[in-house]
């Protein structure tokens, strides 16, 4: 996959995210029916865009994906939604995504990054360094709850 082009999301593209991150929760299984029936859980609050709190892949001038990652606390920054359009999956946009948040979490002190993880993303999550640390209720069932350690790997 050639180089996609990571930077801070605008707000006037937050429907185009939202629109991306459709798209990626439906495409796979677990959350899928859920989703359909509750539409109105697919929202990015625009203050995360305007906080610069919002990392968008582009490539050729199309959004493949983007990245939610919240204000460190305590040292640990928290990964709040990861989203790649299903065309793009692997190659290598989700990857770059974890890349750029990791290093925005270090830059911002953080030593480790936390991730509420859809159960279909799991592997991939794993391939990025994550481990599993326990499990979290989510408004649709358990979810595991996935740790990355800054100093490690990355």
């Amino acid at each position: 996959m050639s180089a996609a082009n990571i930077r801070f999301a605008a707000l006037d593209e937050r429907t185009a995210l939202e629109r991306l991150q459709f798209c990626a929760s439906v495409a796979l299984p677990t959350y899928r029916d859920d989703v359909l029936r509750h539409p109105e859980v697919i929202h990015l609050p625009p203050t995360l865009i305007e906080q610069e709190r919002v990392r968008v892949a582009e490539h050729a001038g199309a959004i493949v994906g983007f990245v939610a990652l919240l204000a460190p606390q305590d040292g640990v920054s928290e990964l709040d939604g990861l989203f790649v359009d299903p065309d793009w999956w692997r190659k290598g946009i989700g990857s770059a995504l974890i890349q750029d948040a990791c290093d925005l979490s270090r830059a911002e002190g953080s030593q480790s990054i936390h991730v509420i993880a859809n159960p279909d993303a799991v592997a991939f999550y794993r391939t990025c360094g994550f481990a599993t640390v326990g499990e979290a209720q989510t408004q649709f069932g358990p979810a595991p709850r996935m740790l990355l350690e800054l100093n490690a790997r990355r």
